[in-house]
């Protein structure tokens, strides 16, 4: 949990040096880099889960149990835990327009950690993004989602850290420039922007309906990685779950840019996943509409396969319930893109995802459908330009009806190529999404 990396994943902000990326998240997830793949046919049934990754029920007796569990929910091993490093003992680098920011230690170890932190602190940055000492916390630690989690959640998830084997070792300081480096700057920001308080469950809505929307709003914090947000950094509102940016690893270890898919009902979002869909996506990284990649791979292995199936199917119905919010436009691509698009499609990626767009079933040797794909018609198109350039990841174990991984064609083709194949993705088969440019796919490369 508290996390002093900042801007750590997402479209960078001005004093907010935005939220971590989407593997810090559970809910985050969901379309965050997942190849939404709706067809316009009738959907077919959800492959079914191995029994090998078939998820225990949640805790219910035992506090140190519950709260390993909520703090997987939160993801919280992800962004805390470097390459050869000792679970959440912190030092994971995230480079930033500001600088570069060091995730902290929150094992037990009473200095370097945590561990002389009270409960009243520890909730205290958790629903105000008010460390022990009384300095500010960045929103890139997601307090503002952090907030609605309750007092009896918030005290196991304490218990578990406090569990936690202690670590000294002491993550670099943040390299941030003036003003960014100013954390009192962050009282104005939550005056403007903060609204804090416990989640309140809607009494017109199913159990199921209330219990997703607390591990999506609050613990899963998908907002992070799926809202857009203004120019100080904090999300917008009014557009809640319609996507957005955030930077992140590629194959390599390079930071690029990434695009979290909409996660609403909108045709350019997740109009045609059913909940089926969500759930097997969301335990396996496979559905009948997308397979995981990139960052998604981390948020997957680490945090929702590891739910319950009465909680993934919560989300599910929360998430499926999410109003429509357009913001991709369908735009027709001028004679000459729609000609080069159409040639290279078919040369490279035809094959796998057939001419129509609508490609194959999980478990064959062919790719996920294109069509009505929510990776393809995001509002930034960042994530579709890097799994054209650098292939995808299957999630390991690889359930028996899974996808194809796609091989990476950035030493294929140019800067002009991948981006006549990303508007022709984006224009065709009724999608929507703006043309790429190749200015586009050089950021990314």
């Amino acid at each position: 949990m508290p996390r002093e990396f900042d801007a750590a994943k997402t479209g960078l902000t001005d004093m907010t040096l935005l939220l971590h990326f989407c593997r810090a998240s559970t809910a985050i997830v969901l379309g965050a880099l997942v190849l939404s793949t709706a067809s316009a046919q009738e959907p077919s049934p959800a492959p079914a889960v191995e029994p090998a990754q078939a998820a225990a029920p949640e805790p219910q007796n035992d506090p140190l149990a519950r709260g390993k569990y909520l703090a997987t929910a939160g993801n919280c091993i992800s962004c805390h835990t470097r390459e050869g490093g000792a679970p959440f003992a912190g030092g994971v680098a995230f480079k930033t327009d500001f600088g570069t920011i060091y995730s902290t230690n929150i094992t037990s170890d009473k200095t370097a950690g945590i561990g002389g932190w009270t409960q009243a602190q520890f909730t205290r940055a958790m629903r105000e993004g008010i460390a022990a000492n009384g300095e500010h916390l960045y929103p890139a630690f997601p307090y503002t989602a952090f907030t609605k989690v309750s007092d009896e959640d918030l005290g196991e998830i304490f218990a578990y850290i406090k569990s936690i084997p202690a670590s000294d070792s002491k993550p670099p300081p943040n390299e941030m420039g003036f003003p960014f480096n100013q954390r009192s700057l962050m009282s104005v920001w939550n005056t403007l922007f903060f609204k804090p308080g416990v989640f309140t469950a809607d009494p017109k809505q199913s159990a199921a309906y209330n219990r997703g929307a607390y591990l999506v709003e609050g613990l899963g914090h998908c907002g992070a990685c799926h809202s857009p947000r203004n120019f100080l950094g904090a999300e917008q509102s009014d557009q809640a779950m319609s996507g957005g940016v955030f930077n992140d690893k590629i194959p390599g270890g390079a930071v690029r840019r990434w695009s979290g898919v909409n996660l609403t009902s909108a045709e350019s979002g997740l109009k045609l996943w059913t909940p089926e869909d969500i759930v097997a996506y969301l335990k396996t990284g496979h559905s009948n509409r997308s397979a995981s990649y990139g960052p998604m791979n981390d948020v997957i292995g680490n945090s929702t396969r590891h739910l319950s199936d009465d909680d993934l199917a919560a989300m599910a119905t929360y998430i499926k319930a999410l109003a429509p919010i357009e913001r991709s436009p369908k735009v027709a691509l001028d004679d000459k893109t729609q000609r080069a698009g159409d040639t290279l499609y078919t040369i490279h990626c035809g094959t796998c995802h057939l001419p129509t767009g609508l490609g194959a079933t999980p478990g064959t040797e062919l790719g996920a459908p294109l069509v009505g794909s929510a990776v393809a018609q995001a509002p930034d198109p960042a994530s579709l330009i890097n799994i054209i350039l650098y292939g995808g990841q299957v999630l390991s174990p690889v359930p028996e009806k899974a996808w194809k991984s796609m091989k990476a064609l950035s030493d294929n083709l140019s800067d002009e190529d991948v981006a006549a194949i990303a508007s022709y993705v984006r224009a065709n088969w009724g999608n929507r999404g703006g043309p790429v440019t190749a200015a586009q796919v050089a950021n990314q490369r």
